[in-house]
Parts: C-alpha cells; structure tokens; sequence
C-alpha cells in the first residue's frame, strides 16, 4: 500500500551528465532535504534507446551478458535483461556509436542479430528491442544476416558488411531464417516516425551523425532504396515508407522485415516501469531530461510520464538541464511546471558537469509549491 502521500520521480538520464537512476536518485535527495516525510517511488525512464536495459534491470528483469559482433566486426559484451518469457535488449550495447569509429559504410548490425538469437535460445516469446544511438545504416542487414537471412549479390555471394554492402544487393533467401522467430513477439522501440529513406529518411537525417559526408549519404540512401526493392519482392514485406522504418539506421525495417513491429520506445518503457500503477494516488510526478525542447514533445519519455500524469490526475514537474519551451507549450503537453539547472547555474557546460550537485538543489528549491503542506502532528 503506498502512502497518502508520495512522489513518483520518473526521469529519462541528462545525457551526458547523469543515467536516469542518477537523476531519480539526486531528485529523491532534493525532495529529502526539505520534505523528509514524504515517500517517494523512484522509476527511471528511457525511450526506447540507450537506457532501456537499465529501465528493465530496474524492474526486476535480470542481466545476461553476451559476447556479439560489434559495429566493426570486433567482439563486444552487451546485456540481455531477462525475466520468464521476455527478453529486452538495446542496439546500443551491440552496435552503438561508441563502440567504434565512424564507419557508416560498413558498421553492421550483425551484433544486434546475434542479442536476438541469445534471447531466443533462453526460450523467450516475447523480445523488446531498443534501437537507439546507432553506429549503423544498414537497414539492419547485419542483423538479419545473423539470424539466418542471406543477403546475395548477382553472384550468389554475400553482400559486404555495412549500408554500402547493399549496393550490389540482388537477392534475399530466408528460407535459413531461425524458425523460433515465427513463435516470438518481437517489439521496436523507438522514438522517430522517420522513412527508411528518402530526404526524411534514415541516411539524410541521421547518417551525418554517424560520420557520413553527403556524397556517402547519397550512397546510403541509394542502397536502401535497394535493399527495401529486394526485401518487397522476395520477403513481400514493403518497408520503404513505413513510419519509424528508419528508426537506428533502419534497423527498425529490418525487424519489420522478419514481422517485427515499431512502437513508442517511452511508452513500452513506462509500461515495463509499471509507471500508470505507481502514479494511482500520487500527489506528484517528477520527470526530466537534459534539455526540455521540441523534440521533448514527440515522443520522448518526460512527455509521457506527463502524460500518465494527467490521466491519473496527477501535476507533473519537469526538471532539465536547460528549458526550451515557452510556458503554454509546456502546459499543452501536460506539464505544471518546468525549470532548469541553468536557473542555479548559467554557464551550460558547468550544469553538465555539476548536474549531480545542481539537480538536488534545483528540485529542493522548487518542490515545496507543488506539494501539500506537511501533515500537522
């Protein structure tokens, strides 16, 4: 039975700064300084990206490391998080961006591939994979290629390593594609709605990130278009304008490929977090992230928690290392109240690096408003 009065704190990490227990744990500490008496449930958030594993270890689920190919094909440790049934797993800790050098003609997914198959041999039916924080723009060409798809040229050769390989791309066989999949829930989290190509798509807007000039990022796209062409006419599963196909150097379209499907990464994680059940009866929610800005509002894991919030009928705070967004942008997204580390601290790179110091003083000072008066005794 939770108490009369509590908190829930459900922040996404401050990238860069603090992990988003780090950030739960300093705002609990804030809280603690100035209403001691009031109990508070800590649920660390993600969406859908780096973080995600976290979230689950949060939740009960145990780790299982695993040895996989990394982006450039060197071994790397990455984690499952498991409990009885699911698995879930990040593309970060397989084939994150940084794994290795920018490499974004030939970084493979094949490590993402080969988390999946270690999922399926604990006997899981249900696989959540995160798909944030990239090194790839393979399409997840690797990853099939790891469970079992073959990705031939007109030589009946197998494709090279990376988006590039794709160019010579002729043929896909999946007929050696492991057959426990057919029995497996398998769910992308992700936080864009962006096309496998395309001036929206996965090489344009994030190949750059990765290390990709614009002649390469012609290329890439160039090699999608292919890749999506050959997967329609011998997978039949047409991924080219798929919302969120993009997702991770679309990777998401290569799990739609072998009958995946794409949804909220912040709301999956919320729901693995059990944050609707923790905000039954609350006075407060406190969420956050590095910067509340734009892409806050579109489908980042503190617009969610608002959103939960106001289901329940419960004000949410937002706490950031910077504010972006005008006050009447903030209250149409669900938001009571917002403030940032820069409000204590104005020199931004000093927030980031003192944000283990800032956040609990920022919290301390803005909480008393939003909380009833202690109880008299």
């Amino acid at each position: 039975m939770l108490p009369v009065v509590h908190v829930v704190i459900a922040p996404d990490s401050f990238k860069g700064s603090l992990t988003a227990e780090a950030a739960a744990r300093a705002i609990a500490d804030g809280i603690a300084r100035v209403r001691p008496e009031v109990e508070v449930v800590l649920r660390p958030v993600a969406d859908g990206g780096e973080g995600t594993v976290a979230a689950a270890l949060w939740a009960g689920f145990r780790p299982e490391p695993v040895t996989v190919t990394g982006p450039d094909g060197r071994p790397r440790e990455a984690l499952l998080a498991l409990r009885p049934g699911v698995a879930v797993l990040e593309l970060a800790t397989a084939a994150g961006l940084g794994l290795a050098r920018p490499a974004p003609l030939t970084a493979t997914t094949r490590g993402v591939g080969e988390l999946i198959v270690a999922a399926l041999d604990h006997g899981v039916s249900r696989i959540v994979l995160g798909i944030g924080g990239s090194a790839t723009t393979d399409g997840g060409a690797g990853m099939l290629q790891a469970l079992g798809v073959r990705l031939l040229d007109a030589d009946g050769r197998d494709v090279p390593a990376g988006g590039g390989g794709l160019r010579s791309l002729a043929r896909a066989d999946a007929t050696g594609l492991d057959p426990r999949l057919a029995g497996v829930e398998l769910v992308v989290a992700s936080d864009v709605d962006n096309p496998l190509t395309g001036p929206s798509g996965a090489a344009h807007v994030f190949g750059p990130q990765k290390g990709a000039a614009p002649d390469e990022v012609r290329t890439l796209d160039a090699a999608l278009a292919r890749y999506a062409a050959v997967l329609a006419r011998d997978l039949g599963v047409d991924v080219a304008d798929v919302p969120g196909a993009g997702g991770a150097g679309g990777t998401a379209a290569g799990a739609l490929a072998v009958g995946g499907r794409v949804v909220s990464g912040a709301g999956l994680v919320c729901d693995l977090m059990g944050v609707s059940d923790v905000l039954r009866g609350a006075r407060l929610a406190v969420t956050g992230e590095g910067a509340l800005d734009e892409q806050t509002l579109h489908g980042k894991a503190p617009a969610e928690v608002a959103a939960r919030a106001g289901a329940a009928g419960v004000p949410c705070l937002a706490l950031a290392g910077v504010v972006r967004l005008p006050v009447e942008r903030l209250r149409a997204a669900g938001f009571r109240a917002a403030h940032g580390l820069a409000e204590i601290e104005p020199d931004v790179d000093r927030c980031r690096a003192e944000a283990a110091r800032l956040l609990p003083e920022l919290t301390a000072r803005v909480i008393g408003g939003l909380l009833p008066p202690p109880a008299a005794r």
